[in-house]
């Protein structure tokens, strides 16, 4: 089936107007906001909508402490729309609305399908200069413009807490979802059909009371890219929970924040892309298989006079 990925989380927030913010200040388009809520779009048209907790225009809340109410799935075409309808229709109820179909994975979370909203984009991805390799920027090129924008792109992956990752795994297999990478005793990285993107959905076995959404994602155009706008997030005052650095499986580089969300929000860059010739791995989960690398943010600094004197033993 081809599906490609998100191409939108909906979200019941207890805090509309802080919710609506954090989004924007992220680097996300506000369409449509008022103090009902609405929608925030990255530079395709993927996004992350808001409403408030009590809407009963809502999908059921997981009852948990996860304000994740819905994941949109964009799909290739109406023929992809109707293989789903026709799959998951054999063992439960699925609600066609126009050209939106809605539904419930084994687990309760809520999951619609649409024909993509994705825009085509094109941009320049970050080059690189190395000795040994033809320039990838012609002289003068600067590798940090001033002008930079970094404004996420596109609605990259989410990260589930379930208290059964395998019978999760098994449901989404039935839809073309592939595993890329496993953490053992853990749970899956999923690819659909529709994209080569290492994962789009990544699920974390946890308790049963904590079921609902870890992380969600916008990749950027580059690793400077999420470093220029995880810096300027910081200093809006938005608090680092992990990174920057790079992880191992998907080699994406990534910064993750608190939110008023009820999860963390991450940039991404830079993600590994696989086919159906790729034979996934299997590590057990920990810091050395999580990330390649880790750095701290800390206040910008620079040099103001000589160095301190070195003692001498």
């Amino acid at each position: 089936m081809n599906i490609i990925g998100p191409d939108a989380l909906v979200f019941g927030v207890d805090d509309i107007a802080a919710c609506a913010q954090y989004l924007t200040d992220y680097g996300l388009t506000p369409v449509g906001v008022t103090a009902q809520g609405g929608r925030f779009e990255a530079l395709d048209g993927t996004a992350v909508e808001i409403r408030a907790q009590d809407d009963p225009a809502l999908p059921p809340s997981l009852g948990t402490a996860s304000l994740l109410r819905e994941t949109i799935y964009g799909v290739a075409d109406a023929a992809t729309l109707d293989a789903i309808e026709a799959e998951l229709t054999r063992d439960r109820v699925v609600v066609r609305q126009g050209d939106v179909l809605r539904t419930t994975d084994d687990l309760g979370f809520a999951l619609a399908f649409q024909v993509t909203v994705r825009k085509p984009l094109s941009l320049p991805a970050e080059s690189v200069n190395a000795p040994g390799a033809a320039p990838q920027r012609a002289p003068n090129a600067l590798g940090l413009p001033p002008d930079l924008v970094a404004r996420p792109r596109s609605l990259s992956h989410v990260v589930y807490f379930v208290p059964d990752a395998a019978k999760a795994e098994a449901f989404y297999a039935r839809l073309g979802f592939v595993c890329t990478d496993r953490f053992t005793g853990v749970g899956p990285f999923l690819r659909p059909a529709g994209t080569q993107d290492h994962h789009t959905l990544f699920m974390i076995q946890t308790p049963p009371f904590m079921k609902g959404c870890e992380h969600f994602t916008f990749h950027m155009g580059g690793p400077t890219e999420l470093l220029l706008a995880g810096t300027r997030f910081v200093e809006k005052g938005y608090q680092s929970f992990w990174g920057p650095g790079r992880h191992r499986f998907g080699s994406n580089w990534f910064w993750y924040f608190n939110s008023p969300l009820g999860c963390h929000v991450e940039y991404d860059a830079d993600m590994d892309q696989h086919d159906n010739t790729w034979a996934p791995r299997e590590v057990p989960m920990g810091a050395d298989a999580s990330q390649l690398f880790l750095f701290q943010h800390r206040e910008k600094w620079a040099p103001s006079g000589p160095p301190p004197a070195q003692a001498h033993h």
